[in-house]
């Protein structure tokens, strides 16, 4: 019996998180595919891996064995990729495309362009590389990576954005926040006075302060500091602090124990694509052509999607 890394990669990634959705968010693939993946892999060793019954999602006794052997197997297998880089890159006629991710980018947009690339160029190979809070300038400066979508857009004449994507902000509590109660009716950004929101380094770039606290206006700062949507939500379930992001993070980041809190009279936000000004590498023009094309199709359906809907 052969074991596809694929399937191995979407198992792992469920018990990691203990969410499906999550699993699926980390990946860059829709639930249904990590689904699919999981099922497809019980079918082959013949075992029930995944208990699904309750929240978390957790493994089984076979589930944990094979975990084990996933981690080495991935862990080798990324070694090995790793090995031989130089030499893959000496035989390539060109460069991979290295298209830089901050949180979940630009919702449902995000894995829609990098699919049409894949399509369109199959012969230029295609790096992820997951960006923090502090990064969505830096990593394009220092030729990290070729494009990159984040939020909000980069004060920084080094660059250039497209808009992909317009959203309502929200804010992500503690279900037992006072502002808990108002994850239908909304709140007001006054309404953030005590709001704890997390905190981050200084070196983050200040238009991502700004737009993390809502133009200073929430004014409180937890001592948790955060530079991932992981960190964040790891703080909002322990009590310790809250976040805030656009109303797509909801359906991206649906832990048990956060509730997510429309803010009504707060400005709109968009995510973007950045690029490097003056970049001329062909790849990165197509890149940038294919996504501008599909926000022009699914960002207002992205927009208008009901908060928290799958």
């Amino acid at each position: 019996m052969t074991l596809d890394l694929r399937l191995l990669s979407s198992f792992l990634a469920v018990v990691e998180e203990g969410h499906f959705g999550r699993a699926a968010a980390r990946l860059f693939l829709s639930p249904p595919a990590v689904t699919q993946h999981v099922r497809r892999l019980e079918s082959q060793v013949g075992a029930r891996l995944l208990d699904r019954s309750g929240s978390p999602v957790v493994p089984t006794a076979p589930g944990v064995r094979l975990a084990g052997h996933a981690r080495t197997l991935l862990a080798a297998a990324n070694a090995a990729l790793d090995d031989l880089a130089d030499v893959t890159q000496e035989a390539d006629s060109g460069r991979p495309l290295r298209v830089g991710i901050m949180g979940h980018g630009s919702a449902e947009l995000t894995p829609a362009a990098i699919n049409a690339y894949r399509r369109a160029r199959p012969e230029v190979r295609v790096e992820i590389r997951q960006l923090d809070f502090t990064e969505h300038v830096t990593a394009l400066v220092e030729d990290r990576v070729d494009v990159a979508f984040v939020r909000p857009s980069p004060d920084d004449e080094r660059l250039v954005t497209d808009v992909l994507t317009t959203e309502q902000r929200i804010v992500v509590v503690h279900e037992r926040s006072p502002l808990a109660d108002a994850r239908t009716s909304g709140v007001a950004v006054a309404d953030l006075t005590e709001l704890p929101l997390f905190s981050v380094p200084g070196h983050t770039p200040h238009s991502f302060t700004e737009y993390l606290y809502f133009d200073d206006r929430a004014q409180r700062r937890s001592s948790e500091f955060a530079v991932t949507p992981q960190e964040v939500l790891t703080g909002v379930v322990t009590g310790r602090s809250a976040g805030s992001g656009l109303r797509s993070f909801a359906r991206y980041y649906a832990w048990p124990g956060a509730v997510f809190v429309p803010v009504l009279d707060a400005r709109w936000e968009s995510t973007y694509l950045a690029v490097r000004a003056g970049d001329d590498n062909p790849e990165v023009l197509i890149f940038r052509a294919l996504a501008v094309a599909l926000a022009k199709d699914m960002g207002p359906g992205i927009s208008s999607r009901p908060l928290g809907s799958g």
